[in-house]
C-alpha cells in the first residue's frame, strides 16, 4: 500500500489527509501539538469556507456544521468616499465561517477513526529526508515555523516582499447582524478593509471582525494594544470613523472581544512557491497550503484553495502510486491556474487599480452582475477571468 507523510494539520494537511483514506491510501499526519492544544490556542483565523469546500466536507462526512443552519448567503459591500457605494450581492450556495478551534481538532479526530496515524513532532528541515524515508511522498503544508520559507519563491508570481495589510481580527459580542446574513466587506481608501463575518465558535454565533489595515494609515496603530478592554474601546472608534454601515449595528453597551485568546495580530506577505523540493534517493516533498501559495486574508481565499490543492494531490496520488518526479509535475499542471487565480486576483484588490472604482459602481447598478461577482468567491479562476484586467471588467459589466 502506498503511503503518504503530511507535515502540517491545517486545512491542506487535514483535508488531504481525510480524502486519501477516502482513497484506501496510508497516511501519517505530522503535527507540533496534540489536537486538543488547538482548542486552548489563541485565535488561529477567521476564514470563511465557499461552497466548493463544503461539498467536498459532504462528500467525505465531515460536514459537521452544516452551512443551511450556521452559514450565510451574501456579501454586503460598502465602499467609502465621497460617493459612496453599496452594493449585496448573493451566493448561489451558502458558505460558512467556524471558528478552527473547533474545526481542526475535529477533522483530526476523524482521520484517526479512519485509520490515519497521528504523530506529535517538530518537524524542521534537517528532518524532512528521513521522514521521506519512511513514505513514498512526502506533503509539507505547513509555512510556519522551521518550515518557512522552505520552498523557494517564484519572484514572477510574487510581486510583494513585504506584507501590504496589518492584520487584526477579533471575536465580539454586541453587532447587530445585517438584515440578510452574510458577510460584510467594508473598504476605507488609503486606511485599510474590515471583514464582518458571522462565525461559529466555542461561545455559540459571534461576530468576527478582520480589519486590513495599511501600514502607515489611520488603523494601522489598532494593531498595538494587548488589553482587550482597551483594545475594543479603540476599534469601536476606528469603525465610527472608517466603517460606519457597521458601526451603525453596534451596541457601545454590549460591544466587547467574547475572550482575550479571542483576539489575533500578524501580517501576510503574499507569495507563490515552488511545488516541490527534491530529497534525495528519488523521493520528493510536495508544497501544499501556506507552503506553497499564501495570500492575504482580504478575499477570504487562503482555506479554500488549501483545500483545493489538498484535493487534486489526493485524485492524482489514487491514480498514480509512482510518486516522482513526473507525479509532483502532473500536480503542479493541475493545480496551477486556480492558485495562481486566487493570488493575482486577492494582490489587484490590495493594490487596486482604478477600474476596480469603475467595477464597484457597475456592480451597484446590476444585481444580476454583483449575484456573479459574488458566486465567483468559489471560483477564482472565473473571477481572475473576469477581472484581471479593464477591457475584462468592462466585458464583466456588459455581458
Amino acid at each position: 500500500m502506498a503511503t503518504v507523510g503530511i507535515v502540517g494539520t491545517g486545512i491542506a494537511g487535514t483535508h488531504l489527509g481525510l480524502l486519501l483514506r477516502a482513497a484506501g491510501i496510508d497516511v501519517t499526519l505530522y503535527t507540533e501539538q496534540p489536537a486538543e492544544a488547538l482548542t486552548r490556542a489563541r485565535l488561529l483565523n477567521t476564514v470563511a469556507h465557499h461552497h466548493p469546500l463544503l461539498k467536498r466536507e459532504r462528500t467525505l462526512g465531515v460536514h459537521h456544521w452544516p452551512a443551511e443552519e450556521f452559514g450565510y448567503g451574501a456579501h454586503h459591500h460598502h465602499v467609502g468616499g465621497p460617493e459612496p457605494i453599496r452594493f449585496t450581492g448573493r451566493f448561489a450556495h451558502p458558505s460558512c465561517a467556524v471558528d478552527h478551534r473547533l474545526y481542526l481538532p475535529r477533522l483530526i479526530g476523524d482521520l484517526a477513526e479512519r485509520g490515519g496515524r497521528v504523530e506529535v513532532a517538530e518537524v524542521g528541515p534537517r528532518d524532512l529526508a528521513a521522514l521521506a524515508a519512511r513514505h513514498d511522498l512526502l506533503v509539507v503544508a505547513t509555512g510556519r515555523g522551521p518550515l518557512s520559507g522552505l520552498f523557494p519563491r517564484r519572484p514572477e508570481h510574487s510581486p510583494h516582499d513585504a506584507p501590504r495589510r496589518l492584520l487584526c481580527a477579533g471575536l465580539f459580542t454586541g453587532i447587530r447582524p445585517p438584515a440578510q446574513a452574510g458577510v460584510s466587506i467594508s473598504i476605507a481608501p488609503g486606511a485599510g478593509e474590515l471583514l464582518e463575518i458571522p462565525l461559529l465558535s466555542r461561545h455559540g454565533p459571534v461576530t468576527a471582525l478582520l480589519f486590513e489595515n495599511v501600514p502607515g494609515g489611520d488603523l494601522a496603530g489598532l494593531s498595538s494594544s494587548d488589553d482587550p478592554g482597551l483594545f475594543a474601546k479603540q476599534a469601536l472608534e476606528k469603525l465610527r470613523v472608517h466603517h460606519p454601515d457597521t458601526f451603525e449595528r453596534v451596541d457601545p453597551g454590549e460591544f466587547a472581544l467574547t475572550h482575550p485568546l479571542d483576539l489575533m495580530r500578524g501580517a501576510v506577505t503574499p507569495s507563490v512557491r515552488e511545488d516541490w523540493l527534491a530529497l534525495g534517493d528519488g523521493r520528493f516533498a510536495l508544497a501544499a497550503g501556506d507552503a506553497h501559495v499564501v495570500v492575504d486574508p482580504v478575499m477570504g481565499q487562503g482555506a479554500n484553495i488549501a483545500s483545493y490543492s489538498a484535493a487534486v494531490i489526493a485524485s492524482h496520488a489514487a491514480e498514480d502510486t509512482v510518486y516522482d518526479e513526473l507525479f509532483c509535475r502532473r500536480v503542479a499542471r493541475a493545480r496551477e491556474e486556480t492558485l495562481l487565480a486566487a493570488s493575482s486576483w486577492t494582490n489587484l484588490m490590495l493594490d487596486p487599480p482604478a477600474y476596480v472604482h469603475d467595477l464597484f459602481a457597475g456592480l451597484a447598478r446590476d444585481q444580476a452582475r454583483a449575484d456573479e461577482f459574488t458566486t465567483n468567491f468559489d471560483h477564482p479562476g472565473r473571477q481572475w477571468r473576469a477581472l484581471a484586467t479593464e477591457r475584462r471588467v468592462r466585458n464583466f459589466l456588459g455581458s
